[in-house]
């Protein structure tokens, strides 16, 4: 896997290449760019591209001064976007949403478009599900500890955790993917140690209200799309996020939670395709190929 160095440190990436229009597709916690695979065969045409973010399951660990805060990582993110000189860049989110402070930080030159999919938003950082081990990053050995029980199926599986960020039970892989999400901080320090910083990196509430009143100076087209079933994002948060951007339109995915991109791969990589048609449409961008691959799990 290719990898770029930036000045917090590597940041590994996959990168289909082509002149196609360029998505950015981004990760949860500690997720990595996997989490995409099943949604990848339907963007044939695009230049898809996977950054490992320093979220916990990357696998190259991050300088140790590096700011991994919320803000931290967007910069890394920002960064990132320049380093491989991307432009006209739709930039995609999924459960972390920290994507939209590059907007409080004035690094959307480089972005035409923004969609928000079932991710954090407003005082939803971390969701209700994760606030324990961003209680335990303030105490080291006892989050290391805590990390431990995601070595266990049954652990990894429970539908107030991980388990329950998708409703497709017939997805074979889905634990092997949650399993290797965690492997690195279970087996590498220097991993686990950014692990802990980026927990316990959110601001306070009040801080991130104001956060979020600063990013509706984001004019461009922004999709959002909500979860029907997810417990981990608000149900409220997708119509008002949908209200929050100057411009910007809401869809509703049923049979979903928060991993979309597992749950309704060829559904999302419609709406998105669609959102990338349209705008580039109306902003004069070159055409689409509408190609789609054959569907298959990597």
């Amino acid at each position: 896997m290719p990898s770029v160095e930036l000045s917090a440190g590597p940041i590994d990436f996959e990168d289909t290449g082509g002149d196609g229009p360029v998505l950015v597709l981004l990760h949860g916690v500690p997720m990595d760019g996997r989490v995409w695979r099943r949604a990848l065969p339907y963007l044939g045409g695009f230049r898809v591209i996977r950054p490992t973010l320093p979220l916990g399951g990357h696998r190259q660990p991050m300088r140790p001064d590096a700011d991994l805060s919320q803000q931290g990582v967007a910069n890394i993110l920002g960064d990132f976007l320049d380093a491989l000189d991307l432009h006209d860049v739709t930039l995609v989110l999924n459960d972390w949403g920290g994507g939209q402070f590059l907007i409080n930080a004035d690094r959307t030159d480089r972005i035409a478009r923004l969609a928000l999919v079932a991710c954090e938003a407003f005082d939803n950082y971390p969701p209700k599900a994760a606030k324990p081990l961003a209680v335990l990053s303030k105490m080291p050995p006892l989050f290391t500890a805590a990390l431990q029980l995601f070595r266990m199926e049954s652990f990894r599986q429970m539908s107030s955790g991980y388990g329950g960020m998708s409703v497709d039970k017939s997805y074979h892989l889905y634990d092997d993917l949650v399993h290797g999400w965690f492997a690195p901080a279970l087996t590498d320090r220097a991993i686990r140690r950014d692990f802990i910083k980026f927990a316990g990196g959110a601001p306070g509430r009040d801080e991130l209200l104001e956060l979020a009143e600063g990013q509706q100076k984001f004019t461009k087209p922004v999709l959002v799309v909500w979860a029907d079933q997810d417990t981990m994002m608000p149900a409220e948060h997708g119509p008002r996020l949908a209200a929050h951007y100057p411009d910007a339109r809401l869809e509703i995915v049923k049979d979903s939670s928060t991993l979309v991109p597992i749950d309704q791969p060829e559904l999302l990589a419609g709406l998105l395709r669609a959102f990338v048609v349209e705008q580039s449409a109306l902003g004069g961008s070159g055409p689409v190929d509408p190609v789609r691959e054959e569907a298959r799990d990597e």
